[in-house]
């Protein structure tokens, strides 16, 4: 097992392996960020019984290999002291600037979302994401934790670990499929299948085991031969490897190919990652004069990518041995964006630029694209495609107590929180906290407040004053109409005495 310090100087090789031009500031912030971290966490252990330190350290480790920038790898290594120890997110600001404060910051909020089953908590992290898109940055070290999360999910109780494992594949995984970054989508998915579907999982192990041996020796082959071809037609390629299909999302496709594995022809594919797109077309043609390309099996994904930007040529062939094998050409940058996605564009954007380019515009443009583009309305969050990104711009995502997200206008106020809940929490209204601050009722509320109402079980009819503080239709309608109600209330009081008259 590393050390801390090991760990640490893992991360540090990592960076300046992927980005030789880092400067001597960019690192000092990762090492500034790794000592605040350790003095933090001073003392702290997880359930494993390791150091604390070493989860933070995971997760950087997991953000540096997507090449990320080192202001998003130094928010990882601080991602849990605000929650975890004594230092608060005011002190991170102070030390470390507003930028990585906010990142922090969200991580926090994205960590009170409670899961209450796959509907509500969809909704309310569709809200949380999108209310957390001035900086995806965020999501992304949120990935990362949980996958740090998952491969030490052993030490957790049987009962939460399920839980974990479950919000995982039905919330966590879709959402890095959305945003492209299928090598993170892989890990969480094979992280927690064993957990959820354990029985499925040992059938698929075994069903699998004989199968990987002879397409390993098939792919071995194939790769050999490939290499002296292209090395005969003056193609330089960078890299001839071989994947393995993620567990999860082979046992989804067997369920389709009525479990039939031998109908499985990219259980391993070859990916070949050449030097330009020409090349990619050229090393197409060579593959199929060597082998018997099948008959509308071969994708051009270069010239038509996916709705997430993923680009690659896929083709299948029958070999000399009669086996079907798919292969995959890429250059290294598509490469790069279909393991990371949206954090390997930020990657070579930075080295064309020399600049990190604005985050929120990119995400904010991103998002709107995606939305138009994304046709496949079945998958989980479909609704995340469907939004109007208008609406996400005007309006605010503030928490409940108990967790829940509500979505609220600009500029709504706790009564408008309180009628959103229910028109008997608003009715009973006294007072409202916000951040667990005692705040008049027509403070304008911002994303990412908790809020909590306090009410009085005595009080049964709203202020007619509330009216003018309302800012949606909503809790204006729920006054009148309780004021209404007590107007008629008082009349059926007074009628005996005026019949009396």
């Amino acid at each position: 097992m590393l050390t801390p310090q090991q760990q640490y100087n893992k991360i540090i090789d990592t960076l300046k392996t992927l980005n030789p031009d880092l400067t001597a500031k960019q690192i000092g912030l990762v090492t500034k960020a790794y000592d605040f971290a350790m003095a933090a966490h001073h003392g702290q252990k997880r359930l494993s019984g390791e150091d604390y330190i070493m989860h933070p350290l995971a997760t950087a480790l997991l953000l540096a290999q997507m090449h990320v920038d080192c202001t998003t790898v130094a928010a990882g290594l601080l991602h849990d002291v605000p929650e975890d120890t004594v230092v608060s997110l005011d002190q991170i600001k102070e030390e470390f600037g507003p930028e990585i404060a906010v990142i922090v910051e969200g991580i926090t909020k994205l960590g009170t979302v409670k899961y209450r089953g796959i509907e509500r908590y969809a909704e309310n992290l569709r809200k949380m994401f999108v209310a957390m898109a001035k900086d995806i940055r965020t999501i992304v070290i949120k990935f990362c934790d949980r996958i740090h999360n998952l491969q030490t999910l052993q030490h957790q109780p049987p009962v939460k670990a399920m839980r974990t494992a479950k919000e995982t594949l039905e919330i966590y995984a879709p959402i890095a499929h959305r945003l492209g970054m299928y090598e993170i989508k892989n890990q969480l998915e094979d992280l927690a299948f064993p957990y959820v579907y354990p029985q499925e999982n040992a059938w698929l192990q075994s069903l699998i085991k004989d199968s990987l041996k002879n397409k390993s020796r098939v792919i071995e082959v194939a790769k050999k031969t490939l290499a002296k071809e292209l090395e005969k037609n003056n193609i330089k390629y960078i890299n001839i490897s071989s994947r393995v299909k993620s567990c999860f999302s082979l046992y989804l496709k067997l369920l389709t190919h009525d479990k039939n594995i031998e109908r499985i022809y990219d259980l391993i594919a070859m990916r070949l990652i050449v030097q330009d797109i020409r090349d990619c077309y050229a090393t197409l043609g060579i593959i199929h004069s060597l082998w018997t390309p099948l008959k509308g099996r071969i994708k051009d994904y270069i010239a038509q990518p996916k709705p997430n930007k993923y680009q690659s040529l896929h083709t299948n062939v029958m070999t000399e041995s009669g086996e079907i094998i798919e292969i995959q050409i890429r250059t290294q940058e598509m490469h790069d964006y279909a393991e990371y996605g949206i954090a390997a564009h930020w990657h070579y954007a930075e080295q064309k630029s020399g600049t990190v380019p604005d985050k929120d515009k990119l995400w904010i443009n991103k998002l709107a694209l995606w939305q138009k583009e994304i046709a496949d309305s079945a998958q989980y969050l479909d609704d995340l495609q469907k939004v109007k990104l208008d609406f996400f711009q005007n309006r605010i995502f503030v928490f409940t107590p108990k967790g829940d997200v509500i979505d609220l206008p600009e500029e709504a106020t706790p009564i408008d929180f309180a009628y959103h809940i229910h028109t008997v929490v608003g009715n009973q209204c006294v007072g409202a906290r916000i951040n667990n601050e005692q705040a008049a009722l027509d403070t304008p509320l911002k994303s990412g407040d908790l809020v909590d109402i306090m009410t009085n079980s005595s009080r049964i009819w709203p202020n007619p004053d509330w009216i003018k503080i309302a800012k949606t239709s909503i809790a204006r309608d729920k006054i009148r109409s309780s004021l209404r109600k007590k107007r008629k209330s008082f009349l059926n009081i007074l009628n005996p005495f005026r019949d009396k008259e």
